[in-house]
């Protein structure tokens, strides 16, 4: 395997840690985000990085646990930026001080101003004498540890750069990763270079990487794929494939909740473009039976998980020499499922192919995807050869329409939902803005409504179109169609699909809504 230098960033539970390791790949910089209380001096050794960050996060360095980095990581002698929380545990663990919040705490857009602009780390800072930032603190550092000096201040954070360059180490207040921090890329630009990173991460590095970590975890042992239909799964089908040929087995579940003609799509276009074994599972009954009078979302998706492994585990049997369950598992599907402490915090709903099937199933999983974003693993399918016209699908999730229909599923609703979603997807398709939008679809809602429809009262379910634009899947918001879109769109789905007479539009931001209803 090509070897990379490594940035390790320490997750403290910041929200947003991952943009941090967005904002290096669109470097080039090969990371990894670790939670802190994974890196041990041990680990430091064997990861040995040539950079480190502390990410921010929701503590407080005055809290009984409070979340902190070994002391040996600031005698490994490599560049260390630390962020929000991390600045405050970096002036913490150095001999600097941190305040509670006492009218300090700052939320939102703010303006660094230079105190002193000659820093290689805020190279391209400060044409116009000030910054945007976005600020997420409520504790502020009261007094910074020797060797540092200030470089940056805003209202309420004296301190909002502060570096020793002696060392290397630096500190900000604010979040440099989000997008509402303009500049914030040059920030880890200048950071990156300054510790001598080559910028040669790729996609079509992580190509190769991924097919020799597949090679030396399968041997010459069989896999099965849960190939869902969707851009992650076959994506790493064909990753697999190329690593493996003829061990591997693709498995696609029709569980009768896709879209209009979706099983047929996606089974021509494997068995045509692709010579990978694929056994087609038609296996909508009992899915759908088992989902009969369901109406908890979490429910759907444990019962829909628990009924993927089953499914899996049948035909698993028929394959001799089948030891591996491969799954296209991406990085927001673990960030959504496992807190990054790993104790009671909130999860967000749990993804039916994340935690638990190998102790299920008797397989152990392969995940290649597993630390990629969605346009990343877009960007892994053209390395591939995949055609365009499938990596640019939208996201379709691996409970399928279970999630697109609140409440009881029937199949009566699912055949409404499928031929309203058919609808305005051509809608978008036919006014040229499939590829502006990151995922769009139909909800139907466990309602109905009184509608007049000629000279007759109809009582129909009511829908909610969803379209959001994103990056990564992490934030989104709403796509902002016009109101002639958006009327022309009822009026179709309105006129051709019965069973529906009324037409909303959602327009809800991630967070605080999810993209999916449920």
């Amino acid at each position: 395997m090509t070897h990379h230098d490594r940035l390790l960033i320490i997750d403290f539970g910041s929200q947003v840690t991952q943009l941090i390791a967005r904002r290096l790949r669109e470097l080039s910089v090969y990371c990894e985000i670790h939670p802190f209380q994974k890196v041990t001096e041990s680990f430091l050794t064997e990861f040995a990085p040539k950079a480190v960050i502390l990410s921010g996060g929701p503590s407080s360095v005055f809290a009984d646990g409070a979340p902190m980095p070994p002391a040996s990581v600031f005698d490994l002698g490599v560049p260390i930026l630390g962020i929000c929380y991390g600045q405050q545990v970096m002036m913490h663990c150095l001999g600097g001080k941190v305040e509670r919040g006492h009218g300090t705490a700052e939320f939102g857009r703010a303006f660094v101003t230079p105190k002193d602009a000659d820093l290689v780390l805020l190279e391209g800072w400060f044409e116009d004498d000030r910054e945007q930032v976005w600020m997420s603190h409520g504790d502020h550092v009261s007094e910074i540890a020797p060797g540092f000096d200030v470089y940056g201040t805003s209202p309420n954070a004296p301190f909002a750069i502060t570096a020793d360059t002696e060392r290397n180490f630096f500190a900000v207040q604010f979040h440099p990763e989000v997008h509402h921090t303009p500049n914030g890329k040059k920030l880890y630009q200048n950071f990156v270079r300054l510790a001598g990173f080559k910028g040669d991460w790729t996609m079509g590095a992580y190509r190769d990487d991924a097919i020799a970590k597949i090679r030396n975890q399968v041997g010459d042992r069989k896999v099965i794929c849960g190939l869902s239909g969707g851009v992650d799964s076959s994506v790493a089908a064909v990753l697999i494939h190329e690593a493996i040929g003829d061990q591997l087995t693709c498995v696609f579940v029709d569980h009768g909740l896709l879209r209009l003609n979706e099983a047929d799509e996606v089974v021509s276009m494997f068995r045509d473009n692709y010579n990978i074994p694929l056994i087609h599972a038609d296996e909508a009954d009992l899915f759908l039976n088992a989902l009969e009078g369901v109406s908890d979302p979490e429910q759907k998706r444990k019962t829909i998980g628990k009924l993927f492994i089953d499914v899996f585990q049948k035909y698993a049997n028929d394959i001799d020499g089948a030891e591996f369950l491969a799954q296209g598992t991406l990085y927001p599907d673990v960030i959504e499922s496992v807190s990054f402490s790993g104790g009671p915090s909130v999860t967000i709903k749990s993804h039916h192919n994340v935690g638990g099937l190998p102790e299920k199933m008797g397989l152990k999983l392969v995940e290649p995807l597993r630390e990629l974003f969605k346009d990343e693993v877009r960007a892994l399918g053209r390395e591939l050869g995949l055609p365009d016209s499938f990596i640019g699908r939208h996201p379709f999730p691996g409970p399928g329409l279970a999630i697109r229909c609140p409440g009881e599923i029937t199949r009566n609703k699912l055949e409404i939902l499928r031929r309203a979603d058919a609808v305005y997807i051509d809608q978008i398709r036919k006014h040229g803005l499939y590829d502006e939008i990151w995922q769009a679809f139909v909800a139907i809602l466990p309602v109905r409504t009184v509608g007049v429809m000629g000279d007759g009262r109809t009582y129909d379910y009511a829908c909610a179109l969803r379209a959001v634009t994103s990056v990564d899947g992490m934030t989104a918001d709403y796509y902002p169609f016009t109101h002639e879109f958006l009327g022309e769109t009822a009026t179709r789905i309105i006129n051709e699909v019965q069973g529906i007479n009324r037409v909303t539009y959602d327009i809800t931001s991630k967070p605080p809504g999810t993209i999916e209803w449920e």
